[in-house]
């Protein structure tokens, strides 16, 4: 706290010092005011432009207030035309580059200094927020751009009378930057920038222009480092501390927020939330107050804005994401019946609902961030028309790239609509028995009776052919298969069979106790016993069980006599026979 107020009195006073002491030229360096220079009164001619030529615009007058510019720049081409403008800015000779706007649109009184002033906003927006293509802007009299071909002979093409440099958006709407050729009585046709650009100059200013602390800043604290301004890169350095401090404390509302409140739900996922939530808050207050305070220009302010906003965005999916994900887990397991019980049929068609939900839901929030930052570039979004244009080779290769998750995530969608397999039924696939343990976005986990895992893509699921012992109903039968000599009392062992599977708790009771003989071989009979329970564990341990006691009890029938056993016929030899 001491600090901050140091600083803050420090700022005061340095600013206090540094205004008593700035000279004439000191004041030149200083942005200017965001303060219009154009009175809202004031006087406009009328219509200027006569004609629509194919290679000009014919006026009827340019510039009456500042007068013609003087012949010693050069306005024959819109490169030449943006270069004496820039450098005439960047020696501060805003007088000189106000000669390169095209005034017409601004009233008839205007001067001289206010046009410098107007050059100076202009230069000021565009080093701090366009990016100009230099190599797209022609070098020539007429604004074509020279193509050569395979024979270096240049192509012919139209003349252009307006050439695009640049675009900003202003309140929602894309503000154009161009250069127009115009032609004034017989005095030959030269370059300006345009009227409409620079009728938007204040608009631009106001919304682009110095932020309050390098308003405020005093000359002799705006001495730079590495091009930079030291003031500049120690406030940047103080906002993160500043912002980390606030994402923590927003972290921590937001924990003892959820914890308090009267929602069930925000109580249990509250620690999930709290980091997103905290990391979100910071970074929109750094984005916030840096735009607010500080203005970066030049070569890094494209790079760092266009970083920020990307942070920005991604921190609120991911804040959004995070509460739809908690949600959902909440739900799963605090909505939902017990899963574990294979005969609950409508819990694990619920929690199947919710799993696949989730994950589709997250995969739209993330599309939806990617088109989101995708809008707030014109360079990507411009690439992303020219993708949807060139539809056809294009679309053609990724979509054959893609097919594979592509078609998992579909069928996920399918798996969860349909419900071929849920979390938690026993299925077999490929010969292995297990139980779905979850269905993630583009495969299925299928836990095997003996622990190991098995990743099931899900395009699999929906294509091939596998079985599910619970898809309708978790209780099963089983058969239990046992040999015994032709000589054995079947009835015998059918009675035991009953007495033996009634006496076992793992029966459901809903088949009665049979035995058949199914098959007569060359040395035993085969018998079938038939057991159910309620899900396939239980019925399997219930088989086991069952297989173990018959074979007991037939090797224990009079000794062993109706075990499987082989006869073998003996001939008697000529000794025996005398």
């Amino acid at each position: 706290m001491f600090s901050m107020r140091f600083f803050y009195c420090l700022l005061i006073l340095s600013t206090y010092i540094g205004t008593a002491q700035q000279d004439s030229t000191q004041q030149k360096n200083r942005p200017p005011s965001k303060e219009s220079v154009i009175d809202e009164n004031a006087t406009y001619g009328s219509n200027p432009i006569l004609e629509y030529n194919e290679s000009y615009y014919i006026l009827s007058r340019i510039n009456e207030n500042i007068g013609l510019p003087p012949t010693k720049f050069n306005y024959r081409t819109p490169q030449a035309t943006l270069e004496e403008f820039v450098y005439a800015c960047r020696e501060e000779r805003f007088k000189d580059a106000a000669y390169a706007l095209n005034l017409n649109r601004m009233p008839s009184n205007l001067t001289i200094e206010q046009a410098a002033v107007l050059a100076e906003k202009l230069y000021f927006v565009m080093d701090q927020r366009v990016s100009v293509p230099w190599g797209d802007i022609s070098d020539r009299p007429d604004g074509q751009i020279d193509i050569q071909t395979a024979t270096n002979k240049a192509i012919a093409g139209s003349p252009r009378r307006s050439v695009y440099f640049g675009q900003i958006d202003l309140d929602g709407r894309d503000v154009s930057l161009r250069l127009q050729r115009v032609k004034y009585k017989d005095y030959g046709a030269f370059w300006l920038i345009g009227a409409d650009t620079v009728e938007n100059i204040e608009e631009l200013y106001e919304v682009y222009g110095p932020r309050k602390l390098e308003l405020m800043m005093p000359q002799w604290a705006r001495f730079s480092l590495a091009g930079l301004p030291v003031w500049k890169i120690l406030g940047t350095f103080i906002l993160l501390g500043f912002s980390f401090l606030i994402g923590k404390l927003g972290s921590f509302l937001v924990r003892r927020l959820c914890r308090n409140s009267k929602f069930a739900w925000l109580q249990v996922v509250s620690k999930n939330l709290a980091t997103p939530a905290g990391f979100a808050i910071a970074v929109l207050f750094f984005y916030i107050t840096l735009n607010s305070l500080i203005s970066y220009s030049g070569t890094y302010s494209s790079w760092l804005y266009s970083i920020l906003l990307i942070i920005v965005i991604c921190s609120i999916t991911w804040l959004i994401m995070k509460l739809i994900d908690s949600f959902m887990i909440y739900i799963a397991e605090n909505r939902i019946g017990d899963t574990n019980p294979e005969e609950n049929s409508e819990a694990r068609q619920m929690l199947t609902y919710v799993s696949v939900a989730r994950r589709v839901v997250t995969f739209v929030v993330i599309i939806i961030g990617v088109v989101v930052i995708i809008s707030q570039f014109r360079s990507l979004e411009k690439l992303g028309i020219s993708l949807l244009a060139s539809a056809g080779v294009l679309t053609v290769v990724l979509g054959v790239a893609a097919q594979s998750t592509l078609g998992n995530i579909v069928a996920g969608i399918q798996i969860a609509l349909t419900s071929p397999a849920k979390i938690g039924d026993t299925v077999i696939i490929k010969d292995d028995w297990g139980y779905v343990e979850d269905i993630r976005f583009t495969y299925m986990v299928v836990r095997t009776w003996d622990q190991r895992r098995l990743v099931v893509p899900l395009k699999y699921v929906i294509s091939n052919i596998f079985e599910n012992w619970s898809m309708t109903n978790a209780h099963q039968v089983r058969p239990i298969i046992v040999h015994a000599d032709y000589r054995i009392n079947v009835q015998k062992v059918r009675e035991k069979y009953e007495e033996l599977l009634k006496n076992n708790d793992l029966w459901d009771g809903e088949h009665e106790p049979v035995l058949q003989v199914v098959e007569a071989g060359e040395d035993t009979i085969q018998m079938r016993a038939l057991c159910s329970g309620k899900d396939a564990s239980t019925t399997w341990a219930l088989h086991c069980e069952l297989r173990e006691q018959l074979a007991s009890y037939i090797a224990d029938l009079e000794d062993g006599l109706y075990l499987n056993r082989t006869r073998v016929e003996l001939e008697k030899g000529p000794k025996d026979q005398s």
